[in-house]
């Protein structure tokens, strides 16, 4: 009786010193996929014991967001914050000085925050004004439309800061992270928006001519100096029959997206700002919304979108029609009655505490100055244990490959740690907490990366070093064999939907595919595919930029809208794609001895198996390897879910993240090699 005493005195005063703790500043980041958001939560304990607090969004130059409520019951904190349509749900450490948990806004996102006896400093005293102080203006042509920015750069004892305007979304003094200044050279950083710009000052101080890089992509920008207009702030009116969160859902053939339009009556007139929950975009600014009786209409010129749509009489809908790219959706919004509805049932999430211990680690690629920031888990137990390093998909990803509200390989690395399996996942370059640029790499390049990942597990003392590989998913599946085929300390790898042909063969395959699951004739689908695979091949041969542009054209003219040739053409023209179409994958798999695992869903339209697992069993086979293991498994799709007809337009809709078969035969694999 005196031992359970003992622990129930224990219990006791731990929840006692969380308490007493929790008052105080406390900093954490988010990392919105999009870019990092920096956020210091202040909580005072009144004379009665109830908690009140604040929230700063740093980044986004938002000071003193309140909280509806704060509640701290058995280390467990619980904040709402309405304003912002936010919620976080954390545990206190034992030690007082931590809170992990997760912050929901539409997405679950992990979140943690950390005691701070130095708040970050958002106040700045201004000092003698440097030759660049001023507002400089430039235009962004993303291909889908033309996009003005301003930059209002001020000199201050801290050194230059800055906010920028996006005149065209109607966003106002969105706060820049950095600005760094060598010389002629200008770095600006807005990690808000997960956007730098890179540029150099001319000589007569007329201009900065360099490069805005956003989401992997770059476009040239030229700023110049323009006249500063003061920045107004809008002011709220009486709210009109409209105002709040509307809710609906783009089918654009390839994909469902839900939509929230946030509408509020101003002083000025209505604006609205547009949610994408499903692709966790929040926030976008509109332009030019315009009510005229029952017809509404608003402008998204970022992304080159309209809607016109009718106001029911009864304000139970908006009618409409989404207008993008050159092509019509039609789009119903109905109000949103709860933030529930936005919720997205993800079931496979796990929930910390984890059984295992998770680090935060950071390794060096010095052959091309890259620091990749990653995740690190590791089985309870001594070891020395298997380690296995993911590898991401095409486009920039972080460590958990973030896509439509999943987290694949979250649910792979912990089913896999919880198996007893080092894992270690990192950010893309450039991407998340990576250093580096994603847009001037190739999957050439990120192999690079993969080896020093491998280089570093190599260092842990409890991984085994003799049983390191590599789980490669898309792309990843690409880079793994190439990596496996100079690197013979690779003990083995897994394909999680690789290729095995060139990029050529596996798009024009990809595209035929995904029309015929979305429902088109296959004798159009054909069609179409044989317009991309003759664009594909003059991306291949022609090496004149303008008559590339030129004939690209020519062929995509009534295929493709023409507000979308722009945007395909910087695409084919990329030093990543242009290297995809030629690679041919067998050849590093046919130099590949190690045990290799190769999986495709039966229902995968991205990287179709009758296509790929054929050739990668030759390769294999050429290469004299005794020891792999090729398997179809029956109704997954490219994320290796559950699926009806496989079409990208479900992912988002499916619940289930990675199917249990998938987890447990890649599992088991490693485990017996």
């Amino acid at each position: 009786m005196k031992c359970v005493f003992a622990v129930l005195i224990l219990t006791f005063v731990g929840s006692f010193v969380h308490a007493q703790d929790i008052p105080g500043d406390w900093q954490g980041t988010l990392n919105t996929g999009m870019g990092e958001l920096r956020l210091v939560l202040h909580i005072t304990k009144a004379a009665n014991g109830s908690l009140t607090a604040t929230l700063d969004s740093v980044d986004q130059g938002a000071n003193g967001i309140p909280v509806k409520s704060a509640t701290l019951k058995d280390s467990k904190l619980s904040l709402e914050i309405e304003a912002v349509h936010g919620t976080y749900e954390g545990t206190v450490a034992a030690d007082g000085k931590s809170i992990a948990g997760t912050w929901s806004q539409g997405k679950p996102l992990p979140l943690e925050f950390k005691k701070s006896a130095a708040p970050i400093k958002t106040e700045h005293k201004p000092a003698a004004a440097s030759d660049i102080d001023g507002a400089w203006a430039g235009t962004l042509d993303t291909g889908m439309g033309k996009l003005r920015v301003v930059f209002h750069i001020v000199n201050t004892e801290d050194g230059l800061i800055a906010t920028l305007d996006s005149p065209d979304q109607g966003a106002k003094g969105i706060p820049i992270s950095s600005v760094k200044r060598e010389g002629n050279s200008l770095t600006i950083e807005a990690k808000a928006i997960g956007g730098m710009f890179k540029g150099k000052i001319a000589t007569d101080l007329s201009s900065i001519s360099g490069t805005w890089t956003q989401g992997g992509g770059e476009m040239p920008l030229v700023l110049t100096r323009s006249k500063d207009q003061s920045q107004a702030e809008q002011k709220t009116v009486k709210p009109s029959d409209i105002d709040g969160p509307w809710i609906g859902t783009i089918d654009t053939g390839t994909i469902r997206l839900r939509l929230v339009l946030r509408l509020v009556n101003t002083d000025e007139g209505l604006k609205a700002t547009l949610d994408s929950p499903d692709q966790a975009v929040s926030g976008i600014p509109t332009s030019a919304v315009k009510r005229d009786g029952t017809s509404l209409k608003f402008e998204v010129a970022t992304i080159g979108a309209a809607f016109e749509g009718t106001i029911a009489s009864d304000l139970a809908s908006i009618d409409g029609k989404w207008k993008q790219s050159g092509g019509t959706m039609p789009l119903l919004l109905k109000p949103l009655k709860s933030m529930v509805e936005l919720e997205q049932k993800r079931p496979q999430v796990p929930m910390r505490p984890y059984p295992y211990r998770e680090e935060d680690v950071t390794f060096e690629n010095k052959a091309q100055n890259v620091t990749l920031a990653a995740t690190l888990t590791i089985p309870q137990g001594t070891g020395p244990f298997p380690g296995a390093l993911l590898i991401t998909g095409s486009g920039p990803q972080d460590r958990d490959e973030s896509l439509l509200g999943h987290k694949p390989f979250l649910i792979l690395s912990d089913y896999l740690t919880r198996h007893g399996i080092v894992v270690l996942r990192a950010d893309d370059r450039g991407t998340g907490k990576s250093t580096g640029d994603f847009s001037k790499g190739t999957s050439a390049d990120f192999a690079t990366d993969v080896e020093a990942g491998v280089a570093y597990l190599k260092t842990r003392a409890e991984v085994n070093a003799r049983k390191i590989g590599l789980v490669g998913h898309s792309e990843g599946g690409l880079i793994a064999p190439m990596v496996a085929a100079r690197d013979k300390d690779v003990a083995f790898i897994v394909m999680m939907a690789g290729t095995a042909v060139p990029g050529d063969q596996v798009l024009v395959a990809q595209m035929e595919a995904i029309d015929v699951a979305n429902g088109r004739l296959p004798v159009d689908a054909a069609k179409t595919a044989a317009v991309q695979r003759d664009v594909l091949h003059l991306v291949e041969t022609e090496n004149d930029q303008a008559t590339l542009e030129k004939e690209i054209r020519a062929k995509m003219h009534g295929e493709v809208p023409e507000a979308q040739i722009g945007m395909e053409i910087r695409q084919f023209t990329s030093p990543w794609f242009r290297y995809f179409l030629t690679y041919d994958p067998a050849t590093a798999l046919r130099k590949i001895t190690c045990p290799v695992l190769a999986i495709n869903g039966s229902l995968d339209r991205q990287v179709l198996p009758a296509q790929n697992l054929p050739a990668i069993r030759k390769a294999l086979e050429e290469a004299g390897n005794k020891h792999f293991e090729i398997e179809e498994l029956p109704g997954l799709n490219h994320l290796f879910q559950t699926a009806k007809t496989g079409s990208p337009a479900e992912y988002a809709q499916i619940e289930e993240t990675m199917s249990p078969v998938a987890l447990e035969k890649i599992s088991a694999w490693i485990l017996k090699q």
